[in-house]
């Protein structure tokens, strides 16, 4: 009887193991993009370049445990300093900052006040310009 239970736990954490691996791979092979009236929207904050240090305070306390202190990505989440993500406009960084991704891991901060969160699109900006 115990050996007919652990096998049933074995098979059950493997299933779920398998599920997992699948939702993830899931959640890297499909689009994830801004909708048009969300993407067109334009940083209010872009003539003010000197508030991405809020934005600087905010990755470094929400952000950089997954994308990494220095924004270049790590095993739970992407390079934000990529051609891909850079190439998006303000809008659409917005968006998904707003928005999040659970499927894929990105917890949505729409807690944060707007500005905070144009904040940090200037200081994803800014450390493109650095590098």
């Amino acid at each position: 009887m115990r050996r007919r239970f652990a096998f049933a736990v074995i098979a059950l954490l493997q299933f779920l193991a398998i599920a997992g691996l699948a939702a993830q791979t899931r959640g890297q092979d499909r689009p994830w993009t801004a909708p048009d009236h969300a993407a067109s929207k334009p940083n209010p904050l872009s003539n003010r370049p000197e508030l991405s240090a809020g934005g600087r305070k905010i990755f470094e306390q929400r952000c950089a445990q997954c994308h990494g202190d220095d924004a270049q990505g790590t095993s739970r989440a992407p390079n934000l300093l990529s051609r891909r993500v850079q190439a998006q406009s303000d809008g659409a960084l917005f968006w998904k900052i707003s928005s999040g991704d659970t499927r894929a891991g990105m917890p949505s901060f729409s807690y944060l006040p707007a500005p905070v969160r144009w904040q940090l699109v200037l200081h994803l900006r800014s450390l493109a310009t650095v590098r």
